[in-house]
């Protein structure tokens, strides 16, 4: 057999590659010819260049300030990913972005996404301090009952808006001025007020409190709202709160802790205890008479915050208090704490319960056939209202001495309502479904089809429209109402002011950091006469559902269970996999918008709002009072 003639589709590809390189080689050098002598440096001219080098000069052109702008502008693919911006869920994953532009209608404007909300940028906390010395050995009674107290404080500042966080010895251990504090032989009450002042001062200043100092007002009391700001130019206290609240910058703080450590007292503390005693005893505390009068200004604005300090409990409330005074402070000091506790979370309730007095609106738009939407909503209203257990029912908070305190025979009023109402007197609560949830309860349809939401389905965006009616006119259009619900759930001051459910989420477990106080989780049943002592804890009977909408029938019981059975069957699709459920779900969005940007705004403004908290736990979880070292530390009701 002849041998294959070589050709170039014969020759392997690296000599093919290795070929063509050399035929260019020898191409260029015929056209363009070898360097000409002229152009080789000599010998001496690369020794001159080494010697005196010349860097070529580079013509730097910098860009404009527009084009620097320009460049600033998120791409066409959308904006990046954000941190924290997403969150778990069985009906689908919860996406979010924090943006400015939250107000616009539509999010997938602004996302580029259907399935993101916008939602507007998170607020500040400004961080909040307490001192617990964990190195002092107490029984664990003790320490879990102090834990408690600690977490009741960290739960009420959280509900206001700041970051709770706990100082130990090991912030005050790293103040340069500690070295100077440690060699002075202070008494246990005097050493503990210089440390926890030493550790706040380490840690930049702010606001400093005890932890029995809980905030007990509205949302926008000009005291708190002062706070939040989060500038305090001067360092100051709060009248007749005694050493229970500080705020400064750190400068003022450190400048503070260089005065009262070098002062002539301290530095012959154990001849001079009786005086540093006496000091001690005095209105601010001792550091606060350690130092000149003026370094410390004096804040009369004092009806924000309750302190109960044992000197409080004796002057506000004589007698009624002296079973907790005196638990307190002897060998039951346990069993005194735990009724503090109690007392307290029961004073937070009362003052919410006091700041709306119209009571609860519970909004169910719609009603004819969404009676199984709202049992979430009502429990949640009747927690509320309920008079808290306390061991002092008829007291009122130490700072708000002219309460109501709570009748269990006139509790606070819920009311259903089909739409909002244009009031501020009244606390909301309302559930937003998702339109498929909604379709399928208003139409009765066990299951939704393509062909049902082209020629049944006739009224879109229902849930709104209702929601909306008596505080938008027939002529304000979706994208209007929409904006109106969104400030409503998510503006700066409004979500303290209402709670927005999703009907697809089964239980609320982060209630308590919502309202700032862990809601009635027993009640006193109706058989039940016998009277308690002054030192028990008191409770109150149940409130009964809200009365039923006068304008609605009421649905007899077969009916509600039908409702059950057909929300459960919406649950069960919304979590499917299967495509053609998949289809169907999107196509009633697609036919209901202005519906489920209301349903994926206020989910994910929840999963942020929750999000957010955990992170912070998840921080603080090693410290006093988290949610971690607190066994059984609130709940709710499930009927």
């Amino acid at each position: 057999m002849p041998p294959t003639p070589l050709s170039w589709s014969t020759l392997p590809r690296r000599f093919q590659i290795l070929l063509g390189g050399v035929v260019l080689f020898l191409i260029t050098i015929f056209a363009l010819g070898p360097p000409s002598p002229s152009s080789v440096p000599t010998l001496d001219q690369v020794k001159d260049a080494a010697k005196n080098p010349h860097l070529p000069k580079v013509d730097v052109s910098l860009p404009t300030v527009e084009e620097v702008l320009n460049l600033a502008k998120p791409s066409h693919k959308g904006p990046a990913k954000q941190a924290n911006s997403t969150a778990a869920s069985e009906y689908r994953l919860i996406k979010w972005m924090s943006d400015f532009k939250w107000r616009n209608p539509y999010s997938s404007k602004t996302t580029l996404d259907e399935n993101s909300a916008v939602l507007p940028p998170l607020l500040d906390r400004p961080p909040i301090y307490t001192f617990y010395d964990t190195r002092v050995k107490k029984e664990k009674d003790l320490k879990d009952a102090e834990n408690r107290l600690i977490l009741a404080w960290r739960r009420a500042w959280w509900a206001q808006g700041f970051k709770p966080q706990v100082l130990s010895r090991v912030e005050a251990l790293a103040n340069p001025h500690h070295e100077l504090v440690q060699r002075m032989h202070l008494a246990p009450d005097v050493e503990h007020e210089i440390m926890r002042w030493l550790a706040w001062g380490n840690v930049g200043g702010g606001i400093l409190t005890d932890w029995m100092a809980i905030p007990m007002a509205e949302h926008d009391n000009a005291m708190l709202s002062f706070l939040r700001r989060g500038e305090y130019p001067d360092l100051s206290r709060i009248a007749s709160l005694n050493n229970a609240v500080f705020y400064g910058a750190e400068a003022a703080v450190q400048d503070a802790l260089k005065k009262a450590t070098t002062h002539a007292l301290l530095a012959n503390s154990t001849a001079n205890s009786d005086k540093i005693a006496e000091l001690a005893k005095k209105e601010g505390g001792l550091m606060v008479n350690l130092l000149p009068q003026e370094d410390v200004k004096v804040d009369k604005t004092k009806n924000a915050i309750a302190y109960y300090s044992k000197y409080t409990m004796a002057k506000k409330y004589g007698g009624k208090a002296r079973a907790i005074v005196e638990k307190m402070t002897n060998t039951t000091s346990p069993e005194g704490m735990e009724l503090l506790a109690n007392l307290i979370n029961a004073h937070l309730q009362l003052t919410f319960q006091e700041l709306y007095p119209e009571g609860i609106s519970i909004v169910q738009p719609l009603p004819e056939h969404t009676t199984a939407l709202m049992h979430e909503a009502i429990n949640i209203a009747r927690n509320l209202t309920q008079c808290p257990a306390s061991p002092m029912p008829k007291s009122c908070p130490p700072n708000r001495q002219n309460c109501k305190p709570c009748d269990p025979a006139h509790t606070m009023k819920m009311q259903l309502h089909s739409a909002l109402q244009n009031s501020s007197k009244q606390y909301t609560i309302g559930t937003v479904p998702h339109p498929y949830t909604l379709t399928s309860l208003h139409y009765a349809q066990d299951s939704i089809t393509p062909q049902f939401l082209r020629t049944e389905a006739q009224d879109r965006n229902m849930w709104l429209a209702a929601l909306t009616s008596q505080i938008a006119t027939k002529d304000h259009s979706e994208q209007y109402r929409l904006v109106d619900f969104k400030e409503l759930v998510a503006a700066r001051d409004r979500p303290s002011t209402s709670l927005w459910l999703t009907a697809e989420r089964v239980e609320q477990t982060d209630l308590d950091w919502i309202f700032g106080f862990f809601l009635p989780q027993i009640a006193k049943s109706k058989s039940d006469d016998k009277s308690s002592t002054p030192a028990d804890l008191v409770l109150s009977p149940r409130p009964g559902e809200p009365l039923p909408n006068p304008d609605v029938k009421v649905p007899d019981e077969s009916k509600v269970e039908t409702e059950e059975e057909r929300l459960k069957k919406a649950r069960d699709v919304l979590k499917s996999k299967d495509k053609n459920q998949i289809k169907v779900v999107e196509a009633t969005e697609l036919w209901n918008m202005a519906d489920t940007e209301a349903w994926k705004f206020s989910r994910a403004f929840a999963a942020r709002r929750r999000i957010e908290r955990l992170l912070w736990e998840e921080a603080e979880k090693k410290f006093a009072g988290s949610e971690k070292s607190v066994k059984g530390a609130g709940g709710s009701w499930h009927d």
